[in-house]
């Protein structure tokens, strides 16, 4: 049980990862090529991978009372940090006017809302068969680059594009997962990304915002017909890639096992150092690929720092709308400081 917890745990501290690494990234890719392709293959499976996750944890969905607990969980944060970050941007920005678009998500704030759609499609899609229900999923997320409209506007884009992604998380059961940690199946997976890595290196010329799922066809400036067999082998290339990285992910615990429980506080706050990162003249130092490696270490350090015991308590309160963390936090250094005065009074 614990080892399995382990498991999922690492899964999402190395996911939130790659997902602040990726935007950290992102100045960097009309400039350098390298940078430009291990973006796109950090793209092509750390969000299908996270929402397929998220699917997989989704089984409690018909109980009494699950949706208004998961709308508390999503849509609150939700609408506190569009709030916020439309402050920050208004600063950040210089901006001449103030709004606020309630409507229209905020960069890394479409998770959430389309999290909570998600959950709520469970109820219909939940009752049928599980190839029927993938292969109505996966055709409306083709079908709906055919329509202008379905944009950012509520996330409905990226809703209905990764929605296969999250059902196919909630059929999965614990025996599926034990089945990807064969040795000759992770050997593969390892394979799997070198193979992403070249392929995209070999092929430049794709737009990265493919991967986003937040545009039509004919936004993306393509033929329909072509636009759809894009989006095809990207849900193909992606679930090849998101089973890859389940198999690799360790089992045991870590140092950082733990904080793999605190991704919604990463997610939520690491765009802020994100914006400013890129606001600033420190981009001009990370000219050369090397340099990536320096990036890459600083995002785990911000990783580590935001999903921390002390930063989830601090921030709990304008998440959550709770302090309970904090009451913890609290308690544990009172008693590590009485602890400590206890021993220095013995000596």
């Amino acid at each position: 049980m614990k080892q399995r917890a382990y498991y999922f745990d690492n899964a999402k501290f190395i996911l939130i990862f790659f997902v602040v690494f990726g935007h950290l990234l992102q100045p960097f890719i009309t400039d350098n090529e390298t940078a430009y392709t291990l973006y796109k293959v950090i793209y092509t499976f750390h969000m299908p991978a996270f929402i397929l996750v998220s699917g997989f944890f989704a089984r409690g969905f018909l109980e009494n009372g699950y949706i208004n607990k998961i709308a508390k969980k999503l849509i609150i944060p939700y609408l506190i940090f569009q709030v916020v970050y439309s402050v920050f941007y208004y600063f950040l920005f210089n901006k001449s006017e103030f709004a606020v678009d309630l409507l229209n998500p905020h960069w890394s704030l479409w998770f959430l809302i389309s999290l909570f759609f998600w959950h709520l499609m469970l109820t219909g899609f939940s009752r049928l068969k599980p190839l029927l229900g993938l292969s109505l999923a996966f055709g409306i997320g083709l079908g709906v680059g055919y329509i202008d409209w379905i944009s950012n506007y509520l996330s409905l884009s990226r809703t209905f594009v990764f929605f296969p992604m999250f059902l196919l998380g909630y059929y999965l059961t614990k025996d599926h997962i034990q089945q990807l940690k064969k040795s000759n199946i992770r050997l593969l997976a390892f394979g799997t990304f070198v193979v992403a890595f070249v392929l995209y290196f070999s092929f430049p010329d794709m737009n990265y915002q493919w991967l986003f799922g937040s545009k039509s066809y004919s936004a993306m400036d393509t033929p329909v017909v072509f636009g759809m067999l894009i989006r095809l082998g990207l849900y193909l290339l992606s679930t090849i890639m998101v089973f890859s990285f389940l198999a690799i992910v360790p089992k045991n615990q870590y140092f950082f096992t733990s904080l793999g429980k605190n991704t919604l506080y990463v997610y939520l706050l690491h765009g802020f150092f994100v914006r400013v990162f890129r606001e600033s003249e420190v981009t001009n130092y990370f000219t050369e690929t090397e340099n990536f490696i320096l990036l890459g270490m600083a995002s785990f350090l911000l990783t580590v720092l935001l999903a921390s015991k002390f930063a989830a308590a601090i921030a709990q309160p304008f998440i959550e709308l709770k302090v309970s963390l904090l009451a913890k936090y609290k308690d544990r250094v009172r008693i590590r400081f009485k602890m400590y005065k206890k021993k220095m009074l013995s000596q």
